[in-house]
């Protein structure tokens, strides 16, 4: 065979095996974004749901996701009929297992307490609550103020002590109590989650102390050792009543008066004297 006719045959071969490559990438390709993406009918919020409440058949609807469902996906809405929200959920929003209490807990702020732990309640003021403060979810630590048993209100005066940190906040809102008269008024309280000895503390806290809430970052979850300030503390180092002014009146002392003496000069067959009245002084 020619050797030019053999050339020629190699090169138009690796020419159809390129096109054919192309040609199969850009069929593959088209076919794959002509596909149906694969969906799946899950149960979703029909409106916004606040924590503690106890789902109905009204308030979900099923609702279809693209892709893979996501994990603790509930796909029957009988399953999560009657269940308590431990959670806010969003209207639209997948319905997930981690955010439903235990089937036959009920709703209520009862069935967001996990195993082991209570909820335990402390009033704080309107700039801790109404502000904005104190959301659920958030972390702070717990300080008490207040006269230590067995000391002078003159001694150290009032002593401040962090007695718990990196606590959760479970909810905050107002509850209705009556004051020394009998009225009633609106309190703002929050509800710590925390462990039964931490409770007692807390109890044992709010009854006899002021109870003030500081917030802390979610992702600080260092635990601190600090110590106790007392009010005395906070003025270490300032300035002291001045002292009263006394002049003082320079006291000026006089020379102590020195009694001349006399010298003899002889110079050759001269004799004189000299009187000083110093030494290196001349009179």
């Amino acid at each position: 065979m020619n050797r030019k006719v053999l050339t020629t045959l190699i090169v138009a071969f690796v020419i159809a095996s390129l096109c054919g490559f192309v040609t199969y990438r850009l069929v593959t390709s088209h076919m794959a974004a002509t596909a149906p993406l694969k969906t799946a009918r899950v149960v979703a919020a029909a409106s916004d749901i606040k924590l503690g409440t106890v789902l109905s058949s009204s308030d979900l609807k099923m609702v279809e996701i693209a892709g893979s469902p996501p994990k603790g996906a509930i796909f029957n809405a009988e399953a999560a009929v009657g269940r308590g929200v431990i959670s806010n959920l969003y209207e639209g929003e997948p319905v997930l297992e981690s955010r439903l209490a235990a089937p036959g807990s009920g709703g209520g702020l009862a069935a967001t307490i996990p195993p082991g732990m209570r909820a335990c309640a402390v009033k704080v003021d309107d700039v801790v609550g109404v502000a904005g403060f104190v959301t659920p979810g958030m972390r702070v630590d717990v300080l008490a103020s207040g006269t230590p048993p067995g000391a002078s209100a003159t001694t150290q005066g009032t002593v401040t002590s962090t007695i718990l940190q990196n606590i959760e906040v479970l909810s905050a809102g107002t509850d209705i109590q009556k004051d020394a008269e009998g009225k009633p008024h609106q309190v703002q309280v929050v509800n710590l989650l925390v462990t039964p000895e931490e409770a007692q503390s807390l109890s044992l806290a709010s009854n006899q102390l002021k109870i003030q809430l500081v917030l802390r970052n979610p992702l600080d979850t260092k635990v601190s050792q600090v110590a106790g300030t007392a009010m005395s503390n906070l003025f270490v180092g300032q300035n002291s009543a001045p002292k009263p002014f006394r002049r003082v009146v320079p006291v000026v002392r006089k020379k102590a008066e020195l009694e001349p003496f006399k010298v003899q000069v002889i110079n050759g067959s001269t004799v004189s004297e000299e009187k000083f009245s110093s030494v290196g002084g001349h009179q």
